[in-house]
């Protein structure tokens, strides 16, 4: 474990907000290895010292750990796969991580980025449909699309697992100044989603679906979280605002049911071969 300001560990400790600890420190009331502290600027590892505040044992929550990846094509997403003759994104992770899950697998041929934590309820929050979190993707293609496409897309399509949600479909301009692009086809157009769901090859089947060809597909962001000036192939650790920006999206948008105007659309209920239910 790192070094860090004492008032930080006790803080992340839930001891008092930093502020207070500063006050407690500043007051002679927390010890390091036996020796009074009275100074702000002290860093310790809390791993290798005993911190005791007004006498008592100061025991450090353990720390999540929260990577961000910018998987490549050409591997897999999986954590502990069982086919030794392709590479997984475990094999970018840092040596002696643990165990991580990842959060929002990208399928082999697809590219961009993937959260790596060992925080189950983050984890299950970031992923499962219900929460509607989104996710940006850039979707190259060979051709300009009809404003009839871009209508289906948006409005939803029939494919193998079920009719999509409504989603978020335009003409990308330009990319953002911060996607750093790995080698590979960059002629075409391409289109900007943004998807509150997760089904298996999503984006695929539905640009197959209108009748385009799909020449790459990179996923940007999950929520706040981007590949902002991250080079392809690398994996870094999330600094505490991305991790707070994280904690907050979980925040505002809590458990809720699914959007009963889309639920109760005729339209889709007759689409979706199913009366009374949205196709899945």
């Amino acid at each position: 474990m790192a070094e860090e300001r004492l008032q930080k560990i006790m803080a992340a400790a839930g001891v008092a907000s930093r502020r207070a600890s500063e006050e407690m420190i500043m007051a002679g009331r927390v010890k390091v290895d036996g020796q009074v502290v009275t100074e702000l600027g002290v860093k310790v590892d809390a791993s290798k010292v005993t911190i005791l505040v007004d006498g008592r044992p100061l025991n450090p929550r353990k720390r999540n750990v929260y990577l961000k990846l910018y998987k490549p094509r050409g591997m897999l997403s999986d954590i502990g796969g069982d086919d030794p003759n392709r590479a997984s994104v475990e094999s970018m992770l840092p040596p002696g991580t643990g165990r991580v899950f990842p959060v929002g697998r990208l399928d082999y041929h697809s590219e961009g980025l993937m959260l790596m934590t060992d925080d189950g309820p983050m984890a299950h929050r970031l992923t499962h449909p219900r929460y509607e979190h989104p996710k940006t993707y850039y979707v190259l293609v060979t051709q300009q699309p009809g404003e009839a496409a871009l209508q289906r897309l948006r409005q939803g399509v029939e494919i193998e697992t079920g009719l999509t949600s409504p989603a978020q479909v335009t003409v990308a301009e330009q990319l953002p100044p911060g996607l750093i692009l790995d080698a590979g086809e960059r002629r075409g157009v391409w289109l900007r989603f943004i998807l509150r769901e997760g089904k298996k090859r999503q984006i695929r089947h539905m640009v197959a679906e209108v009748e385009m060809h799909l020449l790459r597909l990179v996923r940007w962001a999950i929520g706040p979280l981007t590949l902002e000036n991250m080079q392809p192939r690398t994996v870094q650790p999330l600094t505490d605002k991305e991790i707070r920006s994280l904690h907050e999206l979980l925040l505002d948008n809590p458990k809720r049911p699914r959007r009963t105007e889309i639920r109760d659309d005729p339209k889709r209920l007759r689409r979706s071969g199913r009366p009374g239910q949205k196709g899945k």
